[in-house]
């Protein structure tokens, strides 16, 4: 994709109505609007989860009960700095509200390893989403390549550098809780990570002519072990439970995290704890920005359950690598794109091929 050729999100935001590659089918758009607020979503202290005894055991027991309900909780009390994240925050906001052509000296297609991207849709995908995102790969540090990093607003490395030592610290102590939880030693899930990747997705999500039709990020889980989010308080992140049929808009909290269980936590604690099954939705009255960051296991971690009790069978047949798990659910994906677009041509519905 050339750079002549791309058209920013924030400029199609102008227009009036919405251009024909963003439209989803009827059953992919919104149920919910981006405001319905839904408070089924715990918001969990973490104050006192450095200490032992009772306290400690009250939060664990909050984000056991989470994850298996929904893979998703909230937290605050996280000792995340808050000037910090209000440096990222305010960074991010003056980075997207560059012109298009400095926003596109960072363009990532073509697979380079981060900068700046619209949509982020897969190859071959029908449908696009309504965004732009500014990405990097924090860790391991060794592998950091700063040349994928935007060089301005004045000060991006250095505060994303502080923002990712700080969510990799929180990253590493829930997973300290969920081992504990699983009835292991507190680093057994860090340590079944080998040497954790970080990559930190900043979500810009324009308003939007006719949000109803779209979506600003389709349904999926995240691949990794788990995703901390920070959103602002317009509101747009959505959670399902039942497989789509019915969604929650996830309330805003001013200063928190959103915590969401990705695939590799559902498969090491061997189905107990639900990857969290979600979307993004968009409206025509605001912008909206979140900042994603991804805990994922190094490429050549094992991926099968640490744990499994008694009286469970094992939810996966044998140990694979997370590379391998990771390219075999985008060539699933890549597959549905690609059925989705046969049944488009053909005017039919997805579910008669599945059948």
């Amino acid at each position: 994709m050339a750079n002549g050729a791309t058209t920013t999100i924030t400029a199609l935001s102008e227009e009036n109505s919405l251009d024909e590659k963003f439209i989803r089918d009827e059953n992919e758009r919104p149920k919910v609007a981006y405001n319905e607020f839904s408070d089924e979503i715990p918001v969990i202290s973490l104050a006192g989860i450095e200490e032992s005894g009772e306290e400690r055991t009250e939060i664990c027991q909050k984000i056991v009960a989470a994850c298996e309900r929904w893979g998703i909780f909230q937290v605050v009390d996280h000792g995340v700095d808050s000037d910090v994240v209000a440096d990222m925050t305010r960074l991010a906001r003056e980075f997207f509200a560059f012109p298009a052509e400095e926003k596109l000296r960072f363009d990532m297609s073509g697979g380079k390893k981060g900068g700046f991207i619209v949509s982020s849709h897969l190859q071959g995908e029908v449908v696009q989403d309504w965004r732009e995102i500014v990405t990097y790969f924090s860790y391991p540090i060794q592998a950091r390549d700063y040349s994928r990093w935007p060089d301005k607003p004045e000060s991006w490395r250095a505060v994303t550098e502080t923002y990712s030592e700080q969510l990799m610290k929180l990253g590493c102590k829930l997973l300290e809780v969920l081992s504990e939880a699983m009835g292991l030693e507190k680093d057994a899930l860090s340590k079944a990570c080998v040497d954790m990747d970080q990559k930190v997705v900043v979500n810009f999500y324009p308003k939007c002519p006719q949000p109803d039709l779209t979506l600003g990020l389709k349904r999926h889980t995240d691949p990794g072990t788990i995703t901390l989010l920070l959103q602002d308080q317009v509101g747009g992140l959505q959670a399902t439970r039942d497989g789509g049929e019915t969604w929650i808009t996830v309330q805003p909290v001013d200063g928190a995290f959103v915590v969401n269980l990705g695939d590799h936590g559902h498969y090491l604690s061997n189905g107990r704890f639900k990857n969290a099954d979600h979307q993004a939705v968009v409206n025509s009255n605001s912008s909206r920005l979140s900042i994603a960051t991804f805990q994922n296991p190094a490429p050549q971690a094992a991926v099968y359950p640490l744990k499994i009790r008694e009286g469970e069978d094992p939810i996966m047949e044998e140990p694979i690598t997370f590379s391998e798990m990771y390219k075999k659910k985008m060539a699933k994906d890549l597959e549905l794109a690609n059925l989705k677009k046969m049944a488009n041509k053909d005017n039919i519905q997805l579910q008669d091929i599945l059948a």
